[in-house]
């Protein structure tokens, strides 16, 4: 199946463990990995997820690889009894476990460079099969390999974050290059936007944009955001330059900001906050009640000057007097609060204030009901995106499908 002529490729990933397939901890390893060679132009087709279960794993990496070009395989490579995946591999291509002397002399430094005698049971991880190549592992005892099945080419990475991503990023990364030179780049334009629902910001676009069928539009809902990507072969630029010009422009009141935030919107529309406030020079104290310490844990992660951040679970009558308090105590230039909600009628205040200016305004959420977290994270998203155009000198609050102001 390797052919190194071929522009596009088929390439999957495999994560291996229990505890991964039944969701006992997050496959973390997955979605970075997804990220991260989409964000090189060489996006994954599928991923699969085995459990610790000899046979199955065979199974697996005989069948994929025949209808894959290449297969990263994540985990399984410890020194214990259920780590199985390099018996695995050698089992699926018909060949033995071999002691590699190379990497078993590379352990015993791992150990003796911390002033301790390597444990009899990590020998196992200089097990390797035959026809397998190193790849080095300069953090941890678990060595990477690559070798191939079926002419499938698959590489062999350990579950550590650490590990595994320093493998991918300065040594499998360019070795898929190497047999891949021709590989087509895929260019990918990202932004976030808030006040619109995924289907008719799909139903907008896709009626007035015409595109190719190598082009795609995707949408992506996590509320209160909705992330929207468009991506397409580098050869096509022009046309992709111009089709994300005219969706700049459909999404424009709405837009947040663009780049890679998409995967943690919260903390990208913080970070364009602070920016917007250090920029200025400007300090800033946030007041919550709802949001429960969201906004200003969200500001504090993203480096924005913040002097003050505080909770207060209880009602404020005199929201002028209470915010030039704060403002004066603080020496902040700008106070950002939301407060007085109400949980009956899902009303509250939002206000921005200085010591020149108050601007209180009075709002309701008419959106279907959500959970805590999520309703907490919508409060903390209008707040930013107030103080977001305020700072741009915009309206305070932007179109919006399930916010309504009330006078």
């Amino acid at each position: 199946m390797m052919n190194q002529s071929k522009s596009q490729i088929l390439i999957e990933m495999i994560s291996t463990g229990d505890e991964v397939l039944y969701g006992q901890i997050l496959d973390t390893n997955g979605a970075w990995l997804s990220e991260f060679l989409f964000q090189e132009g060489i996006p994954i087709i599928t991923r699969h997820t085995v459990g610790d279960n000899l046979n199955q794993l065979i199974k697996t990496f005989q069948t994929h690889s025949l209808v894959n070009d290449i297969i990263i395989v994540n985990g399984g490579l410890g020194p214990t009894r259920d780590d199985l995946t390099a018996r695995a591999a050698a089992l699926a291509n018909h060949e033995i476990l071999e002691l590699n002397q190379e990497w078993l002399n590379q352990i015993e430094r791992y150990f003796a460079n911390r002033g301790k005698i390597m444990p009899s049971s990590n020998i196992k991880q200089a097990m390797l099969p035959k026809s397998s190549k190193i790849i080095n592992n300069p953090i941890g005892t678990a060595c990477g390999f690559q070798m191939k099945i079926n002419d499938c080419l698959l590489f062999f990475t350990p579950g550590v974050p650490a590990e595994f991503k320093e493998m991918i990023q300065t040594s499998i990364l360019p070795e898929i290059k190497r047999y891949y030179p021709r590989i087509e780049r895929q260019l990918c334009y990202q932004l976030t936007t808030m006040g619109r629902s995924e289907s008719e910001l799909a139903t907008e676009i896709e009626t007035k944009l015409m595109t190719s069928d190598d082009i795609n539009i995707g949408y992506r809902a996590a509320m209160p955001y909705v992330e929207l990507k468009l991506s397409g072969p580098e050869k096509k630029k022009d046309e992709l330059d111009k089709l994300w010009r005219e969706i700049k422009i459909i999404v424009s009141d709405n837009l947040l900001f663009e780049g890679r935030f998409a995967q943690q919107s919260g903390f990208g529309l913080a970070r364009v906050v602070s920016e917007l406030l250090h920029e200025k020079n400007l300090t800033v104290a946030v007041i919550e009640q709802q949001s429960a310490g969201v906004i200003g844990h969200l500001l504090f992660e993203s480096d924005a000057p913040i002097v003050k951040s505080e909770v207060s679970p209880l009602l404020i009558d005199d929201l002028k007097s209470i915010f030039l308090q704060i403002l004066t105590k603080n020496r902040a230039d700008i106070a950002l609060g939301i407060v007085n909600f109400k949980e009956k009628n899902s009303q509250f205040t939002l206000i921005i204030a200085t010591t020149n200016q108050i601007l209180p305004i009075n709002l309701k959420y008419t959106g279907r009901k959500q959970t805590r977290k999520i309703e907490q994270q919508t409060l903390a998203a209008i707040a930013l995106d107030a103080l977001r155009r305020y700072l741009l000198n915009k309206t305070l609050i932007g179109p919006n499908t399930w916010l309504e102001i009330i006078d």
